[in-house]
């Protein structure tokens, strides 16, 4: 097993450990210091995640930036790592869709993600060079390749962030590591 799968598997057990109100905590910090940074960095528009299970919780930060109408886009999962954008008009407009994970309604906004201000992604783990493990199925590393301009923001609870995440080529960096706890700045890209 490589160390890359290795780190993955553990990140991923401790989060299985992580109870509701643990959760439910980070969602309100993160939401918080995230609506904060978009601020700072004069985000009217969002990329998002629509964060499922333990993941850091987005719903927090998506409720906030509706209520000030940012406008918001968030990811749809399409073959061959692919992913598409469309304007996240609520919790009410979603549906379950390719892996079990809410997806929005409505038609793709095309270059979406180059065009927005923010881009929140999910990661398992962020290291000091700004390198991002996520899950393994190489849906973000494509989309974040693919544009540079947005504000690269990975969200993470306070025991992911790691010395080293063992890149491997297609792995994009981050601009901005967000945790409950504390915002780290990383090297630029």
């Amino acid at each position: 097993m490589t160390d890359k799968r290795l780190l993955r598997e553990q990140l991923l057990e401790a989060r299985a450990d992580l109870d509701e109100a643990a959760v439910a905590a980070a969602g309100t910090a993160l939401g918080r210091r995230a609506h904060a940074l978009v601020r700072e960095h004069a985000g009217r528009s969002v990329a998002a995640y629509l964060s499922v299970g333990r993941e850091p919780p987005t719903w927090p930060l998506l409720d906030a930036l509706l209520a000030e109408d940012v406008e918001v886009v968030v990811p749809r999962a399409l073959p061959r790592r692919q992913l598409s954008w469309v304007r996240y008009a609520g919790r009410d407009a979603l549906v379950i869709g390719r892996f079990g994970i809410p997806e929005p309604r409505g038609e793709a906004v095309p270059d979406a993600l180059a065009g927005t201000d923010v881009a929140i992604v999910p990661a398992l783990a962020v290291d000091a060079a700004g390198f991002r493990l996520g899950r393994g199925g190489g849906y973000y590393d494509e989309a974040l390749a693919s544009c540079e301009r947005p504000l690269r923001v990975a969200l993470v609870y306070d025991h992911e962030h790691v010395d080293d995440v063992h890149p491997e080529a297609h792995d994009q960096r981050v601009d901005v590591a967000l945790s409950p706890a504390r915002t780290v700045e990383l090297p630029p890209r």
